[in-house]
């Protein structure tokens, strides 16, 4: 089991199962890519293994935040997946953990290669435990259609419960329509909401127990 409760303080996150998948939406600067950054992180200080895939980031600075934030993490720990399409610099020579370049965040095939590559070098050494995030569906969702991106929510979520992972994907709730957050959410075990109430940021978590639980000022 994961507990994910010291990262964000919920009860239905203190025992999450291997293979959960977590859809984290909200407003734009909601703090919910800080979130999935941070649950990763947590994990690798506890020797877990780590995958990034990041639509927006460099693999270098993805790799460099964690080698700030977790100074006692081993580069073996952490794959980072780039699907921004910009290969300059040689990032990956310049970096003992592993990286992947994809040619954009459409390419959704050499996505899921790169996470399967990644997947693989954690395993072998010795990894058993690690987490996945996905940062972000919207981009995605800008170079492909939603019935694209469930498929590889459905297909990550199969290998992340496979490979005994948890993963959290994130998504700009307001960015997209109902049907296309309805049709997106169908792929994940539960959802991390975040919302600004009265000048407040708030979270819930859904679907992990028989009842959501109640908002909770951040």
């Amino acid at each position: 089991m994961y507990d994910l409760s010291t990262v964000l303080d919920f009860d239905a996150l203190d025992s999450v199962r291997p293979g959960t998948s977590l859809l984290v939406a909200g407003p734009a600067m909601s703090g919910k890519e800080a979130l999935a950054m941070d649950v990763l992180k947590d994990g690798v200080g506890n020797g877990e293994g780590a995958v990034v895939v990041t639509t927006n980031d460099r693999a270098s600075s993805v790799v460099d935040e964690f080698r700030t934030d977790v100074p006692e993490m081993d580069d073996s720990q952490l794959g980072v997946v780039d699907c921004r399409g910009d290969n300059s610099g040689g990032e990956a020579a310049q970096s003992g953990a592993y990286t992947h370049h994809v040619n954009s965040p459409g390419d959704l095939t050499g996505i899921g290669i790169g996470i399967t590559k990644a997947l693989e070098g954690l395993h072998k050494s010795g990894r058993d435990q690690g987490r996945l995030a996905l940062v972000s569906l919207s981009t995605m969702l800008t170079y492909t259609d939603k019935k694209t991106v469930f498929k590889l929510c459905h297909i990550l979520s199969s290998r992340l419960d496979s490979a005994g992972y948890v993963g959290v994907f994130t998504i700009d709730s307001g960015a997209h329509d109902d049907q296309t957050l309805q049709v997106i959410k169908q792929a994940f075990d539960g959802l991390i909401e975040f919302r600004e109430e009265d000048g407040t940021r708030q979270a819930r978590v859904m679907g992990l127990t028989s009842q959501p639980s109640e908002w909770k000022e951040l």
